[in-house]
């Protein structure tokens, strides 16, 4: 027991300090990942699209959104 008291901190203490570790850095680049992801437009309708048929365009969306 006096072994480990002048040791300071077991193998398990860093052990543990480690894994604490690891886990703080995958939830630090999961927030990365999920700002980035906040920021990509999520409403294809923004993006011009360029066709030679708008009206056959306006009736399909028509469709998918009566679908949906």
């Amino acid at each position: 027991m006096e072994h480990e008291l002048r040791m300071g901190l077991s193998i398990w203490a860093i052990i543990a300090i480690v894994c604490n570790s690891v886990v703080g850095i995958l939830i630090l680049i999961l927030f990365v990942i999920l700002y980035k992801a906040c920021k990509v437009p999520s409403h294809p309708e923004k993006i011009p699209v360029f066709t030679a048929e708008p009206e056959q365009k306006k009736a399909e969306q028509k469709y998918l959104l009566t679908t949906a």
